[in-house]
C-alpha cells in the first residue's frame, strides 16, 4: 500500500495538486517535535492560526505540508509517515478547487437540486462535487455538508465522473450567515408614508421602475456573499418603496425571481423579505 500511495501522490503532484500523507483514521500526521515544542521555528504554525505555508522539512501542519514538490514527498523526512499512511490527501485550494463534501443520502439529495453538475467523487458515506475555484473552507454549513478549499484538505479517492464546472455563487453563498429574524422591538427606520389618498411621493411610474430594475441588476450581478445581496437589496427597495402602495405583488415576484436565479430558494427569499420588514417596523 506505501507503494500505491506514493506514486498516487506523485502522479498528483505531477498534475499541480498539492498532497500529503494520511495516517489511520483519515487525520494527518502530528507535528514533528520541534514545530509541536517551538513555535517561533515553524513561525506559529502548530495550531493553525498563522496563514501560510509550512516551511518544515517534515510533513507537519496538515494542507499547510501539502505540496507538489516530488523531492520533498520522496524526502527522508516524509519516508516514516508513507510507510504508515493510510490514504492519500490534498489541499483543494493549492490546486485551484472546491470540494462540497457531501456526508449523507440527504445531503445529496439536496445537492443535486440546489447545485450545478460538475466532476463527482463517491466517498465512505455520501459524494465530493468538486468545483473549479476556491473559496474560505466551513463545516456544517447546512446538514451534512462541509465545504473544503483554502486552509483545508480533502481525501484522494479518484478522478471521479462528469465535467468539473466553475464554482457558482450559490455555493460560495453557503459559508454567509443570513440575517437574523429581527424583534419587532429592535431599532426600525422610520419611512415617511403619504397621506391616505394623497399623491405617491413618487411622483411618476417611471421612478419605482427604475428602482426595481436597478435592484434585480444589483441581485444578477452579485459574485460573493448573494444571500446578503439579496436582504440587503430587499430592505432598501421596502425601505424606498416599502409604505407609499405603489409596490405590487408583480414586482415584489421580480425581486424572487432574480434572486431565485442567482440559486436562493423560495423560502430564503420569503425569510429575506419578512426580516427586511420587520427590521423597517412594516
Amino acid at each position: 500500500m506505501t507503494a500505491t500511495h506514493l506514486h498516487s501522490a506523485l502522479h498528483l503532484a505531477a498534475a499541480g495538486v498539492p498532497v500529503l500523507p494520511l495516517r489511520a483514521g483519515k487525520v494527518p500526521f502530528g507535528n514533528c517535535p520541534d514545530c509541536a515544542g517551538n513555535p517561533a521555528r515553524c513561525g506559529g504554525r502548530p495550531n493553525m492560526k498563522t496563514p501560510g505555508p509550512c516551511t518544515c522539512p517534515a510533513p507537519c501542519h496538515a494542507w499547510a505540508a501539502a505540496t507538489t514538490d516530488s523531492t520533498v514527498l520522496r524526502s527522508p523526512q516524509w519516508a516514516r509517515p508513507w510507510r504508515e499512511a493510510a490514504a492519500v490527501a490534498y489541499h483543494p485550494g493549492g490546486a485551484g478547487l472546491t470540494v462540497v463534501d457531501l456526508d449523507n443520502a440527504d445531503a445529496i439529495a439536496w445537492a443535486r437540486k440546489a447545485l450545478p453538475a460538475t466532476q463527482t467523487v463517491a466517498t465512505t458515506r455520501g459524494e465530493h462535487w468538486i468545483y473549479r475555484g476556491t473559496m474560505p473552507s466551513a463545516n456544517g454549513v447546512r446538514p451534512g455538508v462541509d465545504i473544503k478549499s483554502l486552509m483545508a484538505y480533502a481525501r484522494w479517492l479518484g478522478p471521479g465522473t462528469g465535467t468539473m464546472t466553475e464554482l457558482p455563487d450559490v455555493v460560495r453563498a453557503l459559508i454567509v450567515k443570513e440575517p437574523g429574524t429581527v424583534r419587532a422591538t429592535a431599532r426600525t427606520i422610520t419611512v415617511p408614508a403619504p397621506a391616505r389618498g394623497g399623491e405617491c411621493r413618487h411622483r411618476t411610474p417611471a421612478y419605482l421602475e427604475r428602482g426595481i430594475t436597478m435592484a434585480e441588476q444589483r441581485i444578477t450581478e452579485a459574485h460573493n456573499g448573494v444571500h446578503a445581496t439579496v436582504y440587503r437589496t430587499f430592505l432598501a427597495v421596502l425601505s424606498t418603496h416599502g409604505r407609499c402602495g405603489c409596490l405590487t405583488e408583480a414586482h415584489v415576484a421580480r425581486l424572487f425571481a432574480a434572486a431565485q436565479a442567482r440559486g436562493e430558494s423560495p423560502r430564503h427569499c420569503t425569510d429575506a423579505w419578512t426580516n427586511a420588514r420587520t427590521a423597517l417596523g412594516m
